[in-house]
């Protein structure tokens, strides 16, 4: 391993409105992985190789407990949180080399956000167990920390706040899922000043169900919009940047977290499936995959996609390979790394387009 990789990191901060947070970084070790598997899942041009050691790390120097998001930076990495308070932050490369670990020290660390600054990459990290929305440096330097919504006025003592995502628009305002908490997207400005909310629990078209996750979509770049999950429902729900509700896109049985975009095509983990009796079934789940026409084109993991009279059928696990699918990141070469929960602390699999 070069010099470059064993970088260690200051222990300096900065935050916005709140006490200082220093990231701590630890050294780590590699094992053997296996080869490829040909084993292959998919549906049409979306077809995948199975290497499910892809990301296997040795768990006596750099554990996990759940792998929750991961997103590619512009030197091509792939940065994974984590909610293991010893690595919040995993960075590999695309074959599966660990570059790199630091940690804020949460104990929920969840979504994972990146966007462009000025030509500089940089992170929005969630805690939903304290109510943080944190934003830093690829290498761990916080500068900034949201406000939380009752300093603002717009939560009261017995609202609760556990932010589960975030997603950055082009002119830098930051939307936050408040998809474990009280079910709210919060809008905030590039410097953090509160703009609004909308949504809440219930289940009216413009309300959620477990706003898990939140996504800015610019398939369309005349019309860039939200792309909002409500878990429960099987659903995403599309708003305006402004947060007027504009439709529903309904997957039945599947228990959807984020949507990621890539090109024109929707990607998302899928966190539980309905099988028996149609319930919630634990120990399941798939990868959905979303045309530019927000049809369901592929299902890695689950059953084929079939619509009837325009209308989506059920879908359902297919394998067994995945345990509770949390979040998809896509390289450039249009291949899937897949992080799960509650997935005996597994690390993250790679599928190989074919």
């Amino acid at each position: 391993m070069d010099s470059n990789r064993r970088t260690f990191l200051k222990k300096t901060g900065i935050v916005v409105g709140s006490a200082l947070i220093t990231p701590t970084i630890h050294s780590f070790g590699i094992i053997n992985k296996p080869i490829l598997s040909e084993n292959i899942i998919g549906h049409g041009e979306f077809r995948y190789k199975v290497h499910k050691a892809w990301g296997n790390l040795d768990p006596s120097t750099t554990p996990v407990n759940n792998c929750h998001e991961m997103v590619m930076d512009a030197k091509g990495r792939l940065i994974m949180t984590t909610d293991e308070p010893k690595n919040n932050i995993i960075i590999y490369d695309k074959s599966g080399k660990l570059l790199n670990s630091w940690t804020l020290n949460f104990n929920s660390a969840h979504g994972l956000s990146i966007f462009n600054e000025g030509g500089e990459d940089v992170l929005f990290i969630t805690d939903p167990n304290s109510g943080s929305v944190v934003k830093t440096t690829t290498d761990g330097k916080v500068l900034m920390k949201l406000q939380h919504p009752k300093d603002v006025g717009i939560y009261n003592e017995k609202d609760r706040f556990s932010p589960t995502e975030t997603a950055i628009a082009p002119n830098g305002d930051i939307y936050v899922a408040d998809g474990y908490g009280s079910q709210y997207i919060i809008q905030y400005n590039a410097k953090g000043e509160y703009i609004r909310h909308f949504g809440g629990s219930g289940d009216k078209d413009d309300q959620f169900s477990t706003a898990h996750g939140v996504t800015i979509d610019k398939r369309d770049p005349n019309n860039i919009t939200l792309m909002c999950t409500s878990r429960a429902h099987n659903s995403f729900k599309r708003f305006t940047l402004d947060g007027n509700y504009l439709n529903t896109i309904f997957l039945p049985g599947a228990y959807v977290c984020r949507a990621v975009m890539d090109d024109d095509i929707m990607y998302s983990g899928v966190c539980w499936s309905r099988l028996r009796y149609l319930n919630q079934t634990p120990n399941s789940g798939f990868i959905t995959i979303l045309n530019k026409d927000n049809k369901v084109i592929s299902n890695p993991g689950g059953t084929a996609p079939v619509y009837e009279n325009g209308k989506l059928k059920l879908m359902v696990q297919e394998s067994t390979l995945f345990n509770h699918c949390h979040d998809v990141c896509i390289d450039n070469d249009k291949n899937l790394y897949v992080c799960q929960w509650n997935a005996h602390k597994t690390y993250p699999i790679k599928l190989e387009r074919v």
